[in-house]
Protein backbone atom coordinates (compact mmCIF):
# COMPACT_ATOMS: atom_id res chain seq x y z
CA UNK A 1 0.00 0.00 0.00
CA UNK A 2 2.84 2.36 0.83
CA UNK A 3 4.46 1.69 -2.53
CA UNK A 4 1.23 2.57 -4.29
CA UNK A 5 0.94 5.83 -2.37
CA UNK A 6 4.53 6.71 -3.25
CA UNK A 7 3.76 5.98 -6.90
CA UNK A 8 0.68 8.19 -6.77
CA UNK A 9 2.75 11.01 -5.31
CA UNK A 10 5.33 10.52 -8.06
CA UNK A 11 2.51 10.53 -10.62
CA UNK A 12 1.31 13.85 -9.26
CA UNK A 13 4.78 15.41 -9.16
CA UNK A 14 6.36 14.00 -12.32
CA UNK A 15 4.08 11.82 -14.42
CA UNK A 16 6.64 10.76 -17.10
CA UNK A 17 8.89 9.19 -14.48
CA UNK A 18 5.90 7.52 -12.83
CA UNK A 19 4.81 5.99 -16.14
CA UNK A 20 8.38 4.88 -16.84
CA UNK A 21 8.51 3.23 -13.42
CA UNK A 22 5.20 1.51 -14.14
CA UNK A 23 6.57 0.09 -17.39
CA UNK A 24 10.02 -0.81 -16.06
CA UNK A 25 8.87 -2.60 -12.87
CA UNK A 26 7.89 -5.89 -14.58
CA UNK A 27 11.08 -5.86 -16.66
CA UNK A 28 13.28 -5.37 -13.61
CA UNK A 29 11.34 -8.08 -11.78
CA UNK A 30 11.98 -10.52 -14.64
CA UNK A 31 15.63 -9.52 -14.74
CA UNK A 32 16.08 -10.21 -11.01
CA UNK A 33 14.16 -13.51 -11.02
CA UNK A 34 17.23 -15.73 -11.70
CA UNK A 35 19.02 -14.17 -8.74
CA UNK A 36 16.04 -14.95 -6.48
CA UNK A 37 16.03 -18.56 -7.68
CA UNK A 38 19.77 -18.77 -7.07
CA UNK A 39 19.24 -17.41 -3.56
CA UNK A 40 16.61 -20.06 -2.86
CA UNK A 41 19.03 -22.76 -4.04
CA UNK A 42 21.89 -21.45 -1.91
CA UNK A 43 19.61 -21.25 1.11
CA UNK A 44 18.53 -24.86 0.54
CA UNK A 45 22.16 -26.00 0.40
CA UNK A 46 22.96 -24.21 3.66
CA UNK A 47 19.91 -25.79 5.33
CA UNK A 48 21.06 -29.21 4.14
CA UNK A 49 24.55 -28.61 5.54
CA UNK A 50 23.05 -27.44 8.82
CA UNK A 51 20.90 -30.57 9.01
CA UNK A 52 23.91 -32.81 8.34
CA UNK A 53 26.01 -31.05 11.00
CA UNK A 54 23.20 -31.15 13.59
CA UNK A 55 22.30 -34.80 12.91
CA UNK A 56 24.57 -36.30 15.62
CA UNK A 57 23.08 -34.00 18.25
CA UNK A 58 19.57 -34.95 17.19
CA UNK A 59 20.41 -38.66 17.28
CA UNK A 60 21.87 -38.33 20.80
CA UNK A 61 18.72 -36.68 22.09
CA UNK A 62 19.44 -32.98 21.91
CA UNK A 63 16.69 -32.38 19.38
CA UNK A 64 13.78 -30.00 19.44
CA UNK A 65 11.34 -32.72 20.53
CA UNK A 66 12.43 -32.60 24.17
Amino acid sequence: MLGFLVWLMLLFLCWPIALLALVMYPLVWLLLLPFRLLGIGVEAVFELLRAVVMLPARVLGGGVGR
